[in-house]
């Protein structure tokens, strides 16, 4: 039997963040991952050997915003261990049918410049709503980057720009109430008050719904973020695919002795007199853990899977069902395409730029159609009609992803899990078969086409995940890769729920980190982070709040003198 001080079930980012930090402190860690390769939703394999040969694909995320407004890369100086970001400039690019087109620059004003050609009103409150949702994105980082319920944590993270920035969407009973009211409302709603044209309010319609719900699902405004941190910090992605993060934290992780075994498949926590004292793998094998059990995997899978329902039941005899009714999951996820390309996507009729490929490209036609495709998915039907997608090529920015003169293609397809009227048929029961799934890429790939005519005859080769198949290799619930939704009431204080929020859990030694923790799904390294600081409080509460506390007022104060003295 195997004894370390912490066992991590699941090594994916925010699993290796937090080994990381918990390394550092100089605590020995293992990691336990289900699959044969580390990473989770974030890894970067050659899926196609025999067809492909050399073409590396992003199985799950891509687009890396999230992780530049927290310190992890920093702190844990993974540029060190080969990591090295490729900031993109255009962000987005998103066709429209009458032959307009938005264009989205890091740039503001560049942006503000290419919608103008079309309406000038537009543009100029483009700058101001773009202004907005970034002063609120400063006054939110610090809450990002600290367990949701440690006021020190919090306040230590704000210095006078973020605060200057809270008090600027905070400041007065009016602009409070007003925040309020758009942190409640939908980002229909919000776009629709701030913009007339279509082709500009389809694309952030798009990107909002990011999130995982339909651009009309009230307290999902704040999706409005995902296009204003592309303008600051921006996007980026690591060269060579966003396996590259893994690999530089897999690196820090063995480096500082951690251990990290692959093809382990856990099927049981140890509880022993209401402490979880460890885990037991399939086949058997027992791994003993000293001071704590950490999971990445959702809180329902843990606690209504893995444990002995009595030992639930003696921590709280109310959790099981809570985490049965409570938790809320749309049973929208993704279809996810592959294709290896022997060239590039080519906008005839917009304009086309090879520069237009080097951020995202988003086929969102109208509010309507990317509202369809998040609507339709939600109730079990497949919004392939007219799809709307997310497509990228990442080789045009980062050609090591595909032999010389090559490309890859990334396409996510918003789809149910569950498809209404087939259940109990296809993969897992979900209705999912091999012939619908090519189908339905078929259909995505035939719309694609309509606006890049040179795709059909590009492909090399393809593969096609259908929802089913993702959440199985990420072991996500029904394939939600947050692992429970975004919206406002599953989120800071109530995510996965309030008694579960700050990543402690009722089970004395096990604790929670992860998508569906603090402050959600996304690559960030935040959940990762937050819940090692948690689990080096309950080590060394009294020295751990002292330190927290000078660090907290040192970097305020610190910060406040900088930008005194600069002003």
């Amino acid at each position: 039997m195997q004894e370390y001080d912490v066992v991590i079930i699941g090594a994916g980012h925010n699993g290796l963040v937090c080994a990381a930090y918990l390394l550092k402190a100089g605590y020995s860690v293992l990691l336990l991952e289900k699959r044969s390769i580390p990473g989770g939703g974030a890894t970067t394999e050659e899926i196609l050997p025999e067809e492909a040969p050399g073409f590396k694909f992003n199985l799950c995320s891509i687009d890396h915003e999230f992780i530049h407004l927290g310190p992890v890369v920093e702190e844990l100086e993974l540029t060190k261990y080969g990591l090295e970001y490729l900031y993109c400039d255009p962000v987005v690019f998103c066709p429209h049918p009458d032959g307009k087109y938005f264009l989205g620059h890091k740039s503001v004003e560049k942006t503000c410049a290419e919608i103008a050609r079309y309406n000038e009103r537009d543009a100029k409150k483009y700058a101001e709503y773009t202004d907005y949702w970034q002063r609120l994105i400063g006054a939110m980082i610090p809450m990002f980057n600290a367990p949701p319920k440690s006021i020190i944590d919090i306040a230590g993270n704000y210095d006078l720009k973020k605060i200057k920035d809270l008090f600027s969407v905070l400041g007065g009973p009016n602009k409070t109430l007003d925040l309020i009211r758009n942190m409640i409302t939908s980002p229909e709603d919000i776009l629709n008050e701030w913009f007339d044209s279509e082709f500009l309010k389809a694309p952030l319609a798009r990107l909002a719904a990011e999130l995982g719900a339909p651009p009309s699902q009230k307290t999902i405004s704040v999706g409005a973020i995902m296009m204003a941190m592309r303008h600051d910090p921006g996007m980026a992605r690591p060269k060579g695919g966003s396996g590259a993060l893994v690999d530089a934290l897999l690196k820090l992780v063995h480096s500082k002795g951690g251990v990290v075994l692959t093809d382990q498949t856990v099927e049981r926590v140890l509880v022993d007199d209401g402490r979880a004292v460890g885990v037991r793998v399939a086949g058997g094998t027992e791994y003993r853990a000293k001071r704590g059990v950490i999971s990445n995997i959702d809180a329902r899978r843990l606690f209504l899977r893995l444990m002995d329902e009595a030992d639930v039941d003696d921590a709280d005899p109310n959790l099981r069902d809570r985490l049965e009714r409570k938790i809320v999951n749309n049973n929208e996820t993704i279809l996810k395409i592959d294709c290896a390309l022997s060239e590039p996507l080519r906008f005839e009729h917009h304009n086309h730029q090879d520069e237009y490929l080097i951020g995202s490209v988003l086929i969102a036609d109208s509010v309507r159609q990317v509202e369809i495709a998040h609507s339709q998915a939600s109730i079990g039907n497949i919004p392939d009609s007219d799809p709307s997608m997310y497509v990228v090529v990442p080789t045009v920015r980062d050609p090591s992803m595909a032999p010389e003169g090559k490309h890859t293609l990334w396409i996510e397809f918003f789809a149910p899990y569950q498809i209404a009227g087939a259940e109990g048929t296809g993969h897992n029961g979900t209705g999912w078969t091999d012939d619908l799934k090519n189908k339905v890429a078929d259909r995505v790939l035939d719309k694609l086409a309509e606006y890049s005519p040179n795709l059909k005859h590009s492909i090399i080769a393809r593969a096609v995940e259908s929802p089913a198949e993702l959440g199985d290799r990420l072991g996500a619930y029904k394939g939600n890769y947050y692992h429970i939704d975004m919206t406002l009431d599953q989120m800071i204080f109530f995510r996965p729920l309030p008694e579960l929020a700050n990543y402690k859990t009722p089970i004395e030694g096990l604790f929670l980190s992860g998508a569906g923790t603090h402050p959600g799904g996304s690559v960030s390294g935040m959940p990762g982070r937050n819940c090692a600081r948690v689990f080096l409080h309950t080590q060394q509460p009294f020295t751990q709040t002292l330190k927290d506390a000078g660090n907290s007022i040192r970097s305020t104060v610190e910060s406040v003198f900088k930008i005194s003295s600069d002003t």
